[in-house]
């Protein structure tokens, strides 16, 4: 007499042997090199170590990025900090580590291969290649990515450095957060939290790593997410140098054109094409509520998620970027000169003050009272 658990232990089987493969693989050095054909194709480098392109056996395409050694531990607490992040979490918005390899001669991690590469090349290019209406659907994408990280984990995951250089892009232009070197993992139920150091890239950090006895939350990526919105919808760097030295800084340039009531007028500067007009002025809008100078007065993710959807209006952002004049411009230069260490309390975000809600029905109910 067969029994049960006989005839279900072939699918029992490959239902664990799936489970498995969700879980990052540990390679070997030598599988790596296989995999790499000897590591004869460079994707790009850093001060990281050098990221190579590869190919598993099945045929699945792989970028391999090979961790410099150093003697301050700094290779090891990154490849920790990668492996320890997003080798637990899987969202389509999040780039994924297939594996890793860490031996006596080498620290390695196996992401998913994204044919398009980074989306700063096609930001700051004179060739346009991507369509504006493609770009929004990107910083939707990243930001739903972001997302996930802060508000949907099992405990919170900040990056710490959200910037154009660390989105990627596959074939069909769809994007993914990388580059999870810096990020950290925090429990919710943690009322304080101390942060050490400067983390990030200058001009996308935000102002509290730079002052002392600021807070460093989770809302110093939705700091560098606005940044990335004002260089999306610019297509231009932030800062530029004037040929008469001065800085030219476009979310300076953005807040100023809103307060005057011309963001259309920008949006045509800025090479906009009137179709996606209202899309760019929203995201703008978006962009200044993202860095507002105080963490508690910017909202979290899953709010500008929903206002870059477009679902809600998106209240008016008070002005931003006070600290600049009570510090100066310089502030940028100095960012890697000095570090801050900062301990501070963690608060939930009340009711919206960011946006309102909309609907179709609504809108008509307000129009009717307003002509009764």
């Amino acid at each position: 007499m067969i029994q049960v658990w006989e005839v279900d232990a072939p699918t029992m089987e490959k239902f664990f042997q799936e489970l498995a493969r969700e879980k990052p693989v540990r390679f070997t050095a030598q599988q790596l090199c296989s995999f790499t054909a000897n590591y004869t194709t460079t994707l790009g480098s850093g001060g990281f170590g050098m990221v190579y392109k590869g190919q598993f056996p099945n045929g699945v395409k792989i970028a391999v990025k090979v961790l410099n050694r150093s003697s301050d531990r700094q290779a090891e607490e990154q490849f920790m900090a990668e492996v320890g992040t997003i080798g637990r979490t899987y969202h389509i918005n999040l780039v994924r580590l297939y594996g890793f390899c860490y031996d006596q001669f080498m620290s390695a991690l196996v992401y998913e291969y994204l044919e398009n590469g980074s989306l700063d090349k096609y930001l700051f290019s004179e060739a346009r290649e991507v369509e504006w209406e493609k770009l929004h659907r990107i910083a939707v994408g990243t930001a739903k990515g972001i997302a996930y990280l802060h508000e949907e984990c099992v405990q919170r995951i900040i990056h710490y450095d959200i910037k154009p250089g660390n989105v990627l892009l596959d074939a069909d232009f769809f994007p993914k957060v990388a580059d999870f070197g810096l990020a950290k993992l925090c429990n919710r139920d943690n009322t304080h939290l101390t942060v050490s150091g400067y983390r990030g890239t200058p001009g996308y950090s935000a102002p509290e790593f730079l002052l002392k006895n600021h807070p460093i939350t989770h809302k110093c990526d939705v700091y560098s997410f606005g940044m990335l919105l004002f260089e999306i919808v610019g297509r231009r760097r932030n800062a530029k140098v004037g040929s008469n030295e001065s800085m030219d800084w476009f979310p300076k340039h953005v807040w100023e054109e809103y307060e005057k009531g011309d963001l259309a007028a920008m949006t045509v500067a800025c090479g906009i094409e009137e179709k996606d007009r209202e899309k760019a002025e929203r995201m703008s809008m978006v962009a200044l509520w993202c860095v507002q100078d105080s963490p508690d007065s910017r909202p979290p993710m899953s709010a500008v998620v929903k206002m870059l959807e477009g679902g809600v209006e998106v209240i008016s952002p008070p002005k931003p970027f006070h600290y600049l004049y009570s510090v100066g411009m310089n502030v940028f230069q100095q960012a890697n000169e000095t570090g801050t260490s900062s301990s501070y309390a963690t608060s939930e975000e009340p009711n919206s003050i960011w946006y309102k809600e909309t609907t179709p029905i609504m809108a008509k109910y307000e129009i009717q009272v307003a002509s009764s």
